[in-house]
């Protein structure tokens, strides 16, 4: 299929799922990697609990709170303390 015809289906909002190699798709920056962490058996009842509260798996929770704690640290990062001078 030809990229003019290409964007003009999928302007038209037509299915082009079929013109696409799928078994090579990838997400930038979202690559995965499996790691391995020890938590105390506290922490893993308490994961458990909120993990069952929600409605996701343990190891959903756990990248939700990481991912969120990271970003939270970009941020803070990204603007200067509040009281330093620039010298």
């Amino acid at each position: 299929m030809k990229a003019k015809k290409f964007d003009s289906d999928f302007d038209r909002g037509k299915d082009v799922t079929g013109a696409l190699d799928l078994t090579k798709i990838r997400r930038p920056r979202q690559e995965q990697k499996r790691v391995n962490v020890d938590f105390p058996t506290w922490m893993i009842a308490s994961l458990d609990k909120e993990a069952r509260r929600l409605g996701v798996t343990r190891q959903s929770i756990i990248k939700v709170w990481l991912a969120e704690r990271l970003e939270q640290a970009a941020s803070s990062r990204s603007f200067p303390p509040t009281g330093s001078a620039e010298r």
